[in-house]
């Protein structure tokens, strides 16, 4: 009986080696084609590209007339006059709000410059601290908003606080190679002086945009609207500012995975063979042909990753409880079919072939699953940990304009808080976009051609390709148990039938 589970499992490595083999070969053929011949450049997407267009004109009149109605005179256009309008004495205009968002806006402006600015020197630190202490934080505001009676914040800052100290303790044994990996994409980027430029001006363009936003949104709070159509309105810019906020950090990352996938092939940044103004095409690339495919997959891509990494999670931790297994196993696997059709690898592709977003997502996909490395992808968890770091810089900013709203209009500190937390998110996110592109055209590297990472730090590859073959040996194994599982339940069951 082991004879043959042994030689089963032998057979399965030899032949996942192989189709690796294979599949490997092909990319670094196609790798080769890209370098001699680039593919010319189409516009992709552009529905989405209008609707993102439609929706940015839209939402700046809307926000506009919100905060003018409240600015300096209320119900300056008689919105949300419904006979209950305060009087003069004890109205609050857009400008009692206004300088709330502002510091929001300044504290993560300033928490992804210091990011960008020690992100040689201090980055591993500051993403250590990023895991360990948002549980902490989030206990810790859980705490304070029971105290404020604020009951319904402070269940939803205990279930975060609980979430992820659960999600740390599933994933702790995967940390020391995800830090390994950060490491590395941090001394890719940070050999590239101009990404980081990039990054500080589309950190200023969010923030005008901002500029715009909050004007609205501190409307919107001062308007003599009830706390219930008052929160619908929230949401939707809420919602508005999200997509925004993700087409920006995309446009990032779409930008920084070019120049790092083109640095990675050509050998280095000074190799001879580097195309010209290479920085300079990427950026035309993204916010011209690209940049409707950018909107596509800002939409859906960073909800579907977040439940895919919870599920991963959870799954890990099961265990034998087969009930409960087989419904996660039907969510991972909906999530799973999601995934290959929406996922960040996606953005390398746009970067470099100027595919949809959908056939780059697949393509990517397919590219992962045909040599073995989605299994490297699935163990990584340095997205989760980047996101962490942006969720702990929104936690600031939302804390630093929630304070001030305590003292001056405690009973808007809710709508304060929350909203300047988003802002704080989006802004600290552009800044970590710069870092999770790097990773991302690293493992697009290493499956196109490994020899590209080989080339580029030659004890990395040796530490990738020795987590790849342990990883695959740990499927092969679970596949091995799983059909030797369900062969003897046969047999059982063929032996009660007689």
């Amino acid at each position: 009986m082991s004879d043959s589970q042994s030689s089963s499992s032998a057979e399965l490595g030899s032949a996942v080696a192989a189709d690796e083999s294979v599949g490997r070969t092909r990319r670094s053929s196609d790798s080769s084609q890209i370098i001699a011949s680039p593919p010319s450049r189409r516009w992709r997407d552009v529905f989405w590209l209008a609707i993102f267009l439609i929706h940015l004109l839209g939402f700046s009149l809307i926000l506009g007339v919100l905060g003018l109605n409240r600015f300096e005179k209320p119900d300056r256009l008689n919105i949300g006059n419904v006979g209950n309008v305060p009087s003069d004495g004890d109205a609050r205009f857009t400008e009692d709000y206004w300088p709330l968002y502002a510091v929001a806006g300044g504290t993560g402006t300033l928490l992804g410059w210091t990011w960008l600015l020690f992100l040689g020197s201090q980055a591993n630190h500051m993403m250590k601290v990023s895991v360990h202490i948002l549980t902490t934080y989030l206990a810790v505001i859980s705490v304070l908003c029971f105290w404020g009676e604020r009951f319904f914040c402070g269940v939803a800052f205990a279930v975060g606080a609980a979430l992820q100290f659960l999600y740390v303790i599933s994933v702790i044994d995967r940390l020391p190679f995800t830090m390994l990996v950060l490491q590395k994409a941090v001394k890719m980027v940070w050999n590239l002086p101009e990404v980081t430029r990039i990054a500080y001006l589309f950190m200023l363009v969010m923030l005008l945009w901002m500029v715009i936003w909050s004007f609205g949104a501190a409307g919107v709070i001062a308007s003599s609207l009830d706390d219930g159509k008052g929160w619908w309105l929230l949401v939707v810019l809420s919602v508005s500012l999200f997509w925004t906020g993700a087409v920006l950090c995309n446009t990032v990352h779409v930008i920084v995975s070019g120049l790092v996938f083109l640095v990675l092939i050509h050998g280095g940044r000074q190799s001879l063979s580097m195309p010209q103004n290479s920085l300079l095409k990427t950026l035309r690339y993204a916010v011209t042909t690209s940049f409707g495919s950018i909107c596509y997959g800002s939409l859906f891509t960073a909800a579907i990753r977040t439940l895919r990494w919870e599920i991963r999670g959870l799954r890990s931790k099961i265990g034998n409880n087969e009930c409960l297994l087989c419904c996660v196993d039907f969510l991972f696997n909906l999530v799973e079919t999601l995934v290959r059709f929406f996922n960040k690898y996606a953005y390398v592709q746009i970067a470099v072939n100027g595919k949809s977003f959908n056939h780059s997502a697949r393509d990517a996909w397919e590219l992962f699953q045909s040599t073995g490395v989605e299994s490297l992808v699935a163990y990584d968890c340095s997205g989760a940990v980047l996101l962490m770091g942006t969720i702990l810089g929104g936690l600031v900013a939302g804390t630093c304009s929630g304070v001030w709203a305590w003292f001056k209009y405690n009973d808007k500190v809710v709508m304060v808080g929350s909203t300047s937390m988003l802002m704080g998110m989006v802004l600290v996110g552009v800044a970590m976009a710069v870092v999770e592109s790097a990773v991302t055209s690293i493992y697009i590297c290493f499956a196109e051609d490994p020899q590209l990472i080989h080339r580029w730090d030659a004890e990395f590859f040796n530490q990738l390709s020795e987590m790849l073959h342990q990883r695959l040996q740990h499927r092969s194994a679970r596949v091995t148990e799983v059909l030797t599982h369900n062969r003897f339940d046969g047999r059982i069951q063929n032996t009660f039938s007689i």
